[in-house]
């Protein structure tokens, strides 16, 4: 299994509509993607900042390819991204999961 994650940062009084646009877009998109095994949001506050990580769990990378393009590297994002987002990360990464342990 693959998990795929992603950083972003985003303004204190934003956080809780990124959220439901993440929620709308990427994790949808996450879940309508034949192989995918689950996608959950972190958010950590950092003063008057929000910074976001977006684990999506997959069966493969080539599953992660069918998602995100040829090149599974390059980060995903959505129009309205721009409103909320204080950067763009060009890149996600990557990790084989060794072991997961879910109630």
């Amino acid at each position: 299994m693959i998990a795929r994650i992603w950083r972003g940062r985003t303004r204190t009084e934003h956080a809780h509509e990124y959220v439901d646009y993440i929620k709308k877009t990427g994790v949808k998109q996450h879940r309508e993607t034949p192989g995918n095994r689950g996608s959950m949001i972190l958010t950590r506050e950092n003063g008057d900042e929000v910074e976001f990580l977006v684990v999506s769990l997959w069966e493969s990378l080539d599953v992660v390819r069918a998602f995100a393009g040829e090149r599974p590297e390059v980060a995903v994002y959505y129009p309205e991204d721009e409103k909320f987002l204080l950067e763009f990360e060009p890149e996600v990464r990557h990790y084989e999961v060794a072991v997961a342990e879910l109630a």
